[in-house]
């Protein structure tokens, strides 16, 4: 399980970033509450800037939510042509996006919180 110590700063950075994550993933998939993109910018900054400081299980954290907020942005910038020619598949595809990084959030959060590792 836990096999090296936790570091408060980090630990305390990490879910920072999470709650910063949550918020932009529960806004995505609620209609009309878009608050995204600064919030996942600033997040990802954080998470960016911060990533050499976390170790061992904490340190899986922090490449974790970077990784996410990659392949969804990935994902999302594939699937926008779907939202030009067929709009009805474009949002059912973003919807399943925004679906599968808010469980991938959560999924970290409950991780952290049981100071364990992501792995993928």
């Amino acid at each position: 399980m836990n096999t090296q110590p936790s570091n408060d700063s980090t630990h305390t950075i990490s879910w920072v970033s999470y709650i910063l994550h949550l918020i932009v993933a529960v806004s995505a998939v609620i209609p009309g509450a878009q608050m995204g993109p600064a919030l996942l910018v600033v997040a990802l900054i954080i998470d960016l800037v911060k990533k050499d400081d976390a170790h061992g299980w904490e340190g899986t954290h922090f490449s974790y939510r970077i990784r996410t907020v990659i392949w969804a942005a990935l994902l999302y910038l594939v699937t926008l042509p779907l939202w030009f020619f067929f709009v009805f598949p474009g949002w059912l595809a973003w919807v399943a996006i925004s679906i599968w990084f808010l469980y991938r959030i959560v999924l970290g959060m409950v991780r952290l919180n049981t100071q364990r590792p992501v792995t993928e």
